[in-house]
């Protein structure tokens, strides 16, 4: 990367990491994807209730591979064999966890957290329920403020995620939302976090490179 991209990137992430920590998170600051399971082991204790949302920079961070290879009671939405009846019940089972892992849309440097979701039990998590809650995000995710969120999140993750999941809707054919109505659309759910009201329930890791969608 070009040194003065870089410094730009990293004044950035800065900014954006003085913002959250203003909005009640602690926020941890890492080099490369690989460095994010060594925060995780220090944060989450062994023998927690974990889960996890639909996330592919959490898939990208190698997380889901360490919290099934180590000693925690993983809720794994991901585990083979899973009927719909028993993802629904891994939902609710969610709220109950100590720990509920995922990435976040697009984070402001207002330290703003966006996102939307299609059937809610992420937001909902990261909303209340689950007595701390970690976001993964790479600093592809950050963006200037709330308008520049919500074109990141419509007109770029929605459509990517919704080619990603082969679903059948207008955003794939077109490349971005055109606030359809079909049964297989993914962003139903829309969510601004402004801020944490309990301090240390939520943290972030925020990662020096491009990770997840």
């Amino acid at each position: 990367m070009d040194k003065n991209v870089l410094w730009y990137r990293e004044v950035q992430l800065e900014k954006t990491k003085q913002a959250l920590e203003k909005n009640n998170y602690e926020v941890y600051i890492v080099e490369k994807k690989d460095d994010v399971n060594g925060i995780l082991k220090d944060i989450i204790p062994k023998n927690s209730t974990v889960s996890f949302g639909g996330s592919m920079s959490i898939i990208e961070a190698g997380a889901i591979e360490y919290l099934r290879n180590n000693d925690y009671h993983l809720l794994d939405r991901y585990k083979e064999g899973l009927s719909p009846d028993d993802i629904g019940k891994l939902y609710r089972e969610s709220f109950f966890a100590d720990f509920y892992i995922t990435s976040s849309n697009a984070i402001t440097e207002n330290g703003e957290l966006v996102n939307l979701d299609g059937n809610g039990n992420r937001v909902a998590a990261m909303i209340f329920g689950p007595k701390k809650i970690v976001i993964i995000a790479g600093w592809n995710k950050i963006v200037k403020n709330l308008d520049d969120a919500y074109e990141r999140v419509r007109n770029y993750a929605s459509p990517i995620n919704s080619k990603r999941l082969n679903r059948k809707t207008p955003c794939v054919q077109v490349g971005n939302c055109v606030d359809c109505s079909s049964d297989e659309r993914i962003c139903t759910h829309y969510v601004v976090t402004y801020r944490q009201n309990t301090r240390g329930r939520g943290i972030v890791i925020l990662v020096k490179e491009d990770i997840g969608f």
